[in-house]
């Protein structure tokens, strides 16, 4: 899953960055709110975590600006100020979700998991696709019972795959997603991942999840191959 995340305080933003980056999110990160709505317009996001008191655009107005552009990417606020009016502000403008600073890091994982379900409209943390299984909050992925071991791309790839079960997804949409602006690797860089996923997903067995759409990319499915 691909998050934004918009905060001043500039440890603070290395740190969750990094931590983000670590549970296997791709994550762009700026330091105000001017920089946060151009990325915000200029690619697809699974999710935004925006501090409500940044310079050049203030969290709220940021938040009010996206969303007349139509730019439906569900927002987690943080901020210092445990006012009511606050809360119901950023609710009213469309936000998901509001925490208070000082938060544990546990928790925000959480409201991200949360907000990142809201956007492929999970209703749980277990996403299954036949007899294979993926536990975004455990980040267990379990095929005919056995546990298969994932890289932090294998993993974010596979669980953006199986978000989107059915759906044939291209290489662009694929990219936009499981890797940030700052990456620079080769232009196969999708084929190389859905062949590391294809060995440790469908080797040895019969039926195949990850499908290759000719001409349109790639889709999981659990639907009998003909």
């Amino acid at each position: 899953m691909r998050l934004l995340f918009a905060e001043d305080e500039e440890d603070l933003n290395r740190i969750l960055s990094l931590r983000l980056k670590e549970e296997g999110y791709s994550v762009d990160s700026c330091l105000n709110g001017r920089d946060a709505l151009d990325y915000l317009e200029m690619a697809p996001y699974d999710g935004a975590i925006l501090d409500v008191m940044m310079p050049g655009l203030d969290g709220f107005s940021l938040l009010k600006k996206i969303r007349e552009k139509g730019i439906q990417t569900p927002v987690l606020f943080l901020t210092a100020r445990d006012s009511i009016e606050d809360k119901v502000k950023g609710l009213d403008l469309g936000a998901a979700d509001y925490l208070v600073k000082p938060f544990s890091l546990e928790e925000l994982l959480a409201r991200v998991r949360a907000l990142t379900r809201s956007a492929t409209g999970a209703a749980s943390s277990l996403l299954t696709a036949g007899d294979l299984t993926l536990d975004t909050a455990t980040h267990q992925v379990t095929r005919a019972g056995n546990t298969i071991e994932l890289s932090a791309k294998e993993y974010a790839l596979l669980e953006y795959l199986m978000s989107q079960k059915e759906k044939v997804l291209s290489r662009e949409q694929i990219e936009d997603h499981i890797w940030n602006f700052d990456y620079e690797g080769g232009t196969n860089v999708v084929d190389v991942y859905i062949s590391y996923l294809r060995r440790k997903i469908d080797f040895g067995h019969e039926l195949k999840l990850i499908r290759t759409v000719r001409g349109a990319g790639y889709r999981l499915s659990d639907a009998p191959q003909h």
